[in-house]
């Protein structure tokens, strides 16, 4: 795919902790497009999105934005499904409830093709509560139990066709609660938290993973939260969870979605420029993003940050 369409997604609703909205912004300002253009795509930029049309939210309740993160969703299922006709769609958050609606498009058109969809997600958290499991009452914490089809999404878009579990892989968890624990003993999601990279490595879950979405000629979407990462260089996140994937690792994980060839859409989500350090983190997902579309680490530039 040559084409690449970047969509803004200024989501904030997720969470209560600010910040996220600016994060479409600072990507393009810690040039995203120029990184892409650069390796020969075409890159278009729909600018950023605003959530369709909802009632009011009430502050007071236990599910923070509920109505607004629906609004949201609506908005970015139909931008994803569109964009996936034209091009290789970037969802540029904006905290991961961005993932209802990016997962949900393009799983919807992979529905059109007869194509099977599958979701590797790298991130701390398994993201796999439900409007009516969360305790926080975040909705960021629930998009892979909304588009894998778990009940309590009610007045959420109706899914054509949830992702099976068994099409889903986790890799990076390190802050999973009980009630998710619990829930995803009885999945057949492929989790890998830190314990398990730490004696095996990322390339060999990762490898076969893609191994399997080869065999089946599937569609690959591909969710980075910036807690993936170790927030010793990556600190502009509202969940910062100690012991992520170093920079040489993370670089090997895109690496090899590049070399599968596999991957058909993608997020970058999580970023809160107001938390960051002279924008080192905002380059460092973008320097990912490069990485995940074909640039090497020979190819990189020397930045200072200084």
């Amino acid at each position: 795919m040559d084409n690449i369409i970047l969509i803004g997604a200024p989501l904030d609703s997720g969470k209560r902790s600010a910040g996220c909205l600016m994060g479409p912004d600072a990507y393009r300002t810690a040039g995203l497009a120029p990184a892409l253009s650069d390796l020969g795509y075409k890159v278009s930029d729909w600018g950023n999105l605003s959530p369709a049309e909802h009632p009011h939210d009430d502050p007071e309740a236990h599910i923070y934005a509920h109505r607004e993160t629906i609004g949201w969703t609506n908005r970015l299922m139909r931008a994803g499904q569109e964009a996936m006709s034209k091009g290789l769609p970037i969802f540029l958050g904006g905290d991961h409830a961005l993932s209802l609606g990016s997962v949900a498009g393009v799983s919807a058109h992979a529905a059109e093709k007869g194509q099977p969809q599958f979701v590797l997600w790298l991130d701390a958290h398994t993201d796999y509560h439900t409007p009516e499991t969360t305790d926080s009452g975040n909705l960021h914490g629930t998009p892979i139990g909304y588009f894998t089809g778990r009940k309590g999404f009610g007045g959420f878009p109706k899914l054509a066709k949830p992702v099976p579990q068994e099409n889903v892989c986790i890799m990076g968890l390190r802050s999973v609660d009980q009630a998710e624990r619990d829930a995803m003993q009885d999945t057949k999601i492929r989790a890998y938290d830190m314990r398990m990279i730490d004696e095996s490595g990322f390339a060999k879950p990762l490898a076969e993973f893609l191994a399997i979405v080869k065999k089946a000629k599937g569609a690959l979407h591909v969710s980075l939260d910036v807690d993936f990462l170790d927030p010793s260089f990556a600190p502009a996140v509202g969940t910062t969870v100690p012991g992520g994937a170093t920079m040489r690792e993370a670089h090997l994980v895109m690496e090899m979605i590049s070399d599968s060839g596999l991957m058909s859409s993608l997020d970058l989500v999580e970023l809160n420029p107001f938390l960051d350090e002279r924008g080192r983190t905002a380059q460092v997902m973008v320097d990912l993003a490069a990485s995940a579309l074909g640039r090497r680490v020979f190819d990189r530039p020397t930045r200072a940050f200084t």
